[in-house]
């Protein structure tokens, strides 16, 4: 099976675990995890310098999910990378269980930053992108950032202390699927032209196709190369991808399956229940 061909299976699976996570749930947020799959596996699968039987080592690569309300879509890369047991996916959100709405930095191995309050996670990604310059450390910094979590002013200041301070070592990848909680981002808050805000606060822009595996890893590619300025990939994506019924329905931005819709969904997916 080809490099592709591996991550195109990965993703899947991550998808179906995704579903059957937030249905196991009973609350949850499948939309945005769904659109974030392929990116996600990238990262966890072909992209980062990481080892989950070391996961502190100490020049590793860190992802940090802004997103955090994405969670179960960190979780299920972690798991079927071997951070931790299958199994405990299917204890998302659960009393007493590790894997809670949002990320958590001191109970999950893998997870980097504790991250849900929208613009956060950019901000501290930040300050990891700048200690590794300060240390000579190789490690580089990946976040994932939401389209709506641009609304946010947090946000900007980042953007602008990421371009001052000349961290090529900080790649942000804007999961760009159009949609948040309450409808179109355009209705809500427009951010656009997103791609010129970036440029003018001094950051590299690549843009692309979020769920072709070819154009997301030559962006990555392409943000090793650039010297001097952090890199912004703005990826394109559906949300709910690969489920019929979720796609670009902002509706599943924050609601769970119930069980015939699961089934439907992991059926659409090629899984089994």
């Amino acid at each position: 099976m080809s490099d592709y061909g591996k991550l195109i299976k990965v993703a899947n699976d991550i998808r179906i675990d995704i579903v059957k996570q937030v249905h196991f749930a009973g609350s949850g947020h499948p939309g945005g995890s769904l659109s974030a799959a392929d990116i996600v596996t990238v990262l966890y699968f072909y992209e980062m310098n990481i080892d989950s039987a070391n996961p502190k080592k100490a020049d590793r690569d860190k992802f940090v999910l802004s997103k955090g309300h994405a969670a179960p879509v960190q979780y299920a890369a972690l798991a079927e990378k071997g951070y931790f047991p299958k199994d405990e996916l299917w204890k998302l959100r659960k009393l007493g269980s590790m894997l809670q709405g949002h990320p958590d930095m001191k109970k999950v191995p893998g997870i980097e930053m504790s991250t849900g309050s929208l613009g956060q996670g950019i901000s501290a990604s930040v300050g990891m992108a700048l200690a590794n310059k300060i240390d000579n450390n190789p490690g580089r910094i990946y976040t994932l950032i939401g389209d709506g979590e641009l609304q946010e002013g947090l946000v900007w200041e980042a953007f602008m202390a990421s371009s001052h301070y000349k961290l090529d070592n900080l790649t942000a990848i804007l999961d760009w699927n159009g949609l948040q909680i309450d409808g179109k981002n355009e209705d809500v808050m427009t951010v656009t032209p997103v791609d010129k805000k970036f440029e003018s606060f001094g950051w590299n822009v690549i843009k692309i196709d979020g769920h072709s595996f070819e154009e997301i890893i030559k962006a990555f590619e392409g943000a090793k190369k650039c010297k001097g300025k952090p890199t912004v990939i703005i990826a394109k994506t559906i949300k709910g991808k690969g489920v019929s019924f979720m796609e670009n329905n902002a509706g599943w931005h924050g609601k769970a399956p119930s069980e015939e819709e699961a089934k439907q969904a992991v059926a659409e997916l090629g899984g089994e229940w």
